[in-house]
């Protein structure tokens, strides 16, 4: 204990340097590093605005409440009136209002059992607003409150998530929040070098334990994820880090014997990390495992000792084995993925680029996470790709960025951008669209009929015909979702579901309606011999065929067909649509709508699950929304996508620190003649 500061510390544990535990954890924000604030950008969003005109929006409408009477006493002391805009009330008063202070003027009231007491001159809002919060056991009080809140980082601990007492704690001058901030390539780096710091005792103890740390940073950094730090939350992570992560993990376990299956390893990968990939997984098999993986990576294709292709189509015309053998015979085999590998059948290169409409949208100054000042111009009414190394800061610019700007511009959105100086040219665009991979719906009942909204117009044509007529059936009979048409016992779903307690819950046929969702009379309904489960269970590409008449419903799922997605069935539940099939339904959702040709779509890694012929289609799709005048971007490593685009924004050189600025923009031409760019060195080869 220091008789000074009256610090005193406890005999250290593992606990006291954890932010799980509540020995080592801020008491303040209790280990997160962040705490909810009031922000008063979300308190007075508009101080043009009066206290009549709801200027100071928790106040909610003026009202004859304990509040407003409090309000009136403090406007009269001040000389201020409802109608005074909040930035012309004086500055003592606003202050009063907000933090209190003045207990001059406080009114003390209470009602109920005198639980809840108004000062509001004494108290002021704010503090008011964060008692309810803390003390409130409704949820809908908290949820109110949070409207007004923003996180921001923990001002004791400063982001560490440690008590100051365990930030005390040093190894050659570094805390183990420092630690935990380096690049594990720093960071293996300084454990590395460690010993040299320490002494024959300290090293005694610390001989195995350094051991194993550098042990287990290598694997990590074996599977290509240098440039993460050890505080990176774990839901910011990619599908594909996440999965290297456990990669390295099963690497360090060196267990023999195993079956080990990946699905698709190489996304968000470099090409360049790609090799370091591989390595990886022949390390596994080199100690007598079995790897099975996923993929759609020529790389990881090649590099295979086995191959097995199904096909020869997708959905009904696919489900069978069209090729299978090592590599080398594999390639003589007539099937379309070795027509792709062998270049055979290949994405050409577009003989002419586009140059925009002479218009930009330039973004100045993002420094977030690890960007640098960066400056990016974007030119409108063309196909623009992101591209770099992993971690060198295209989600960060474009994700977290230039998207909330974006979308707080046309739609008011309460999602803050992380940090930059000034955008310019968004008057030249007038909406933005992202297209990711998130599911379309987490329930069997979501389904790409009901997605892209082609099913209200399927509902009104069944009910316009006339046996629905005669029988005063009207659009909702037709709806699984509604009382009336469905099948009551599975209430429309199709499917029971059959709850395994501890295990994940079991989704089997309806024994009424036999999975056709419908009740009796709504299926003795038909059109062109058909009824509505009927045409729920018809593919896209049958759809387009059945409905060629009528041009309302074949527009919408001639969309569906166009971005490749003949195969699935209209009523397909959501849940098993791969992450690739979601984001083209939602693809084909904004193709079907009336664009203006000013808006900018913006897709993160859109060939994720796709093959090389999907691939091809999906660029047909893009190329069409870019010939309208729309603005295409694209964070991508595919190099098909990437010589495809008009112009490259190349981010690097390389991840996290060493990352976060543009290496190269231009044709991709232009950028594969740069030797600064680890991906012009890779697009050379393909244009």
């Amino acid at each position: 204990m220091c008789p000074e500061s009256g610090i005193s510390y406890e005999e250290p544990s593992p606990n006291a340097f954890s932010f799980n535990s509540p020995y080592g954890a801020c008491p303040t924000c209790k280990g997160l590093g962040m705490v909810q604030e009031m922000d008063m950008d979300q308190v007075i969003p508009d101080d043009t605005k009066s206290i009549n005109n709801q200027g100071i929006v928790p106040l909610g409408e003026v009202r004859d409440n304990y509040s407003f009477k409090q309000l009136r006493v403090i406007a009269k002391e001040y000389k201020f009136t409802f109608s005074t805009p909040i930035n012309k009330i004086p500055k003592e008063a606003l202050d009063t209002i907000l933090y209190g202070g003045n207990e001059k003027i406080a009114m003390k009231m209470n009602f109920g059992k005198g639980e809840y007491s108004y000062h509001l001159a004494n108290e002021g809002l704010i503090k008011m607003l964060n008692r309810w919060y803390e003390n409130s056991s409704s949820d809908g009080i908290r949820k109110w409150i949070e409207g007004f809140m923003s996180k921001k980082p923990c001002q004791s601990c400063n982001g560490d998530r440690l008590k100051k007492e365990s930030l005390h704690f040093k190894i050659n001058e570094k805390n183990i929040s420092e630690l935990a901030r380096m690049d594990l390539g720093d960071l293996k780096k300084w454990v590395d070098e460690l010993p040299k710091h320490l002494s024959k005792r300290q090293m005694a103890i610390a001989k195995e334990i350094i051991k194993e740390l550098s042990l287990r940073l290598g694997f990590l950094l074996h599977v290509g994820l240098d440039y993460l730090t050890l505080d990176r939350p774990a839901r910011t992570l990619s599908g594909g880090e996440a999965q290297r992560i456990r990669l390295a993990t099963q690497i360090g376990s060196q267990l023999t014997g195993i079956t080990y299956i990946l699905d698709e390893p190489s996304i968000g990968l470099h090409q360049r990390d790609n090799q370091r990939l591989i390595e990886a997984l022949k390390e596994l098999t080199a100690i007598g495992n079995t790897v099975l993986v996923v993929e759609h990576d020529k790389d990881i294709m090649l590099a295979s000792d086995y191959l097995i292709d199904l096909g020869p189509g997708a959905g009904k015309h696919g489900g069978e084995l069209v090729a299978e053998g090592h590599p080398s015979t594999f390639l003589n085999q007539s099937t379309l993925t070795a027509a792709y590998l062998k270049d055979k059948s290949k994405i050409p290169t577009p003989e002419k680029r586009r140059s925009g409409n002479g218009k930009f949208l330039e973004l100045k100054g993002a420094s977030g996470n690890n960007l640098q000042q960066v400056d990016v111009k974007i030119p409108l009414g063309t196909f623009t790709c992101v591209t770099g190394v992993s971690g060198s800061g295209k989600s960060t610019l474009i994700n977290e960025t230039l998207y909330p700007i974006l979308r707080q511009h046309f739609y008011n959105s309460k999602k803050k951008p992380l940090s930059y100086d000034s955008i310019k040219g968004m008057e030249h665009l007038d909406k933005v669209i992202e297209i990711d991979q998130s599911p379309i719906g987490r329930t069997p009942r979501s389904n790409p009929a009901t997605y892209t909204g082609v099913f209200t117009e399927i509902r009104k044509l069944f009910s316009d015909l006339p046996e629905a007529k005669i029988r005063g059936y009207k659009p909702g009979r037709f709806s699984f979702n509604v009382k009336g048409g469905r099948c009551e016992v599975c209430q429309g779903g199709g499917k029971r579901v059959i709850e395994m307690n501890f295990l994940p819950d079991v989704y089997v046929d309806c024994e009424t309606c036999m999975g056709r969702r419908y009740n009796r009379e709504t299926l003795e309904i038909l059109f062109k011999g058909k009824s509505i489960s009927d045409v729920l269970d018809m593919t896209v590409n049958e759809a387009v065929e059945f409905f060629n008449s009528i041009p309302k419903i074949k527009r919408k799922v001639k969309t569906l067909q166009d971005v490749g997605l003949g195969y699935i069935t209209l009523g397909q539940s959501a849940v098993t649509l791969s992450g690739g099939e979601a984001q083209r339904v939602k693809l084909a959702e904004e193709l079907s709508k009336r664009d203006t040709g000013s808006t900018i779509y913006i897709l993160d890694e859109p060939t994720t699950g796709l093959h090389f012929d999907d691939i091809r289609q999906l660029l047909g799709v893009l190329d069409k929304l870019a010939e309208r005048g729309n603005t295409i971007l694209v964070i991508e490593h595919n190099l098909d996508v990437v010589k495809m685009a008009d112009y490259i924004i190349d981010m690097g050189p390389e991840g996290g620190k060493r990352g976060g600025t543009v290496v190269v923009t231009g044709t991709p031409e232009k950028v594969a003649k740069s030797k600064k760019s680890h991906t012009g060195r890779f697009l050379k080869e393909e244009l």
